[in-house]
């Protein structure tokens, strides 16, 4: 079967929706699909299936019956591809993230050992927040010049932007700047696999064109202020997207280290650890070498290892804070193996996959409490969900 494909002759109801985002449904077949452009309750009456496997499919509504009353107008025509909760109302996308938060953790037998009661926390920027937005390059044949694009959802076809409201609009005023310098010196779009910017707190703009078959260029370094501390970084390096709301996330951090020896996993450039814990006696320890080079810039006076979290486990201790910010996949077992076995004071676990923090939590709470959850919102009106988890051993606990 070639996709995608258009199906208008099987009404499906949204049951709900799932931790990655889409809404869930049964087709006639009694096979499960997962819906963009859909919200629970809505009776979807034709759909573009995008994927399709033996015992699921994946696809995007076109037309609905009985629109839902959270539904909203979206800002952006691409806004399945950036942002494809930018359909619903605000309130309502929050409630949607803790109820998908709170059955991650039913299914992995987590909620009853803490009731989640603090809402999730954000600003009231939900829109123009990321401070880093990568773009593909759109030729449009009836202009024929050369836009900004994006892939479409689920596709590897390119739509052409004319609007985008995640990215802050400095950053997609200077993307157009460039599109336009390359229409008027008629470069050929094809050159290029894509244009990455990124812009700090001042509204200074980085980045530039990656060009096919050569190496990422070296972009000149940003610098930011998070409580109080500068930070240098690489705008193709890994930094945090949306500042204001790190800050809170880092701000409720400070409250639980409350250890003189503190352990920064995972740490990217530095920012977590240096910013909740400088005072402290603190190690940091990153696998990543142009990451490790920006740590090694922030660390000043403390101790900075290049290795992979699972390889320096000797450096856990029992009397201190270890702090985990790992990526999508979560921590390695021989990690969670050796944070059972020295039990140290505090785990602080920062997640952007609470899918696999969860998974993880489920073996560390055979030793450790949960002491507290509270889940940012990093990315209005996407699926994504940051999750913050503190830890500590159920016999310390008073």
């Amino acid at each position: 079967m070639k996709l995608p494909i258009v199906v208008s002759d099987d009404h499906v109801e949204i049951e709900r929706l799932v931790p990655g985002g889409q809404g869930l449904a049964t087709n006639r077949e009694g096979i499960k699909g997962f819906f963009w452009n859909a919200l629970p309750g809505e009776t979807v009456l034709e759909y573009e299936i995008t994927k399709k496997k033996s015992h699921y499919f994946e696809a995007i509504a076109l037309k609905i019956d009985s629109p839902s009353t959270h539904r909203i107008a979206p800002k952006d025509s691409c806004y399945l591809s950036t942002s494809p909760w930018q359909i619903f109302d605000y309130d309502y996308e929050l409630a949607q993230k803790q109820q998908i938060l709170t059955e991650i953790l039913k299914q992995n037998q987590l909620f009853d050992l803490y009731d989640i009661t603090s809402p999730i926390m954000g600003d009231t920027h939900d829109f123009f927040y990321r401070n880093k937005m990568e773009y593909s390059l759109y030729y449009d044949y009836t202009d024929e010049k050369l836009h900004l694009g994006f892939h479409q959802r689920g596709t590897h076809r390119k739509i052409k932007v004319e609007t985008s409201s995640i990215e802050r609009p400095e950053i997609f005023k200077k993307a157009i700047g460039i599109i336009d310098e390359l229409n008027t010196n008629h470069v050929d779009g094809r050159r290029y696999q894509s244009l990455l910017l990124r812009c700090n707190q001042n509204g200074e703009v980085a980045g530039g064109l990656y060009e096919n078959h050569h190496p990422h260029p070296i972009f000149e370094n940003l610098t930011d202020q998070i409580l109080g501390r500068t930070y240098s970084y690489s705008p193709n390096g890994f930094f945090q997207i949306n500042l204001p709301v790190y800050e809170m996330a880092l701000a409720e951090i400070q409250k639980h280290v409350e250890t003189t020896e503190v352990l920064d996993l995972y740490a990217g450039v530095g920012t977590i650890g240096l910013s909740v814990a400088n005072d402290k006696h603190l190690t940091l320890v990153e696998v990543d070498k142009n990451s490790f080079a920006e740590l090694k810039n922030n660390v000043g006076n403390h101790s900075a290892v290049l290795a992979k979290a699972e390889e320096v486990t000797d450096f856990i201790q029992p009397d201190q804070t270890v702090i985990v910010d790992p990526p999508r996949a979560g921590l390695d077992p021989k990690l969670i193996e050796r944070l059972l076995e020295i039990t140290p004071n505090a785990i602080i676990y920062l997640s952007c996959n609470p899918v696999t923090q969860a998974r993880d939590l489920k073996l560390l709470c055979t030793k450790y409490q949960i002491e507290k959850i509270q889940a940012f919102n990093f990315f209005p009106h996407t699926p994504h969900l940051e999750n913050l988890v503190i830890l500590k051993p159920s016999k310390k606990r008073s």
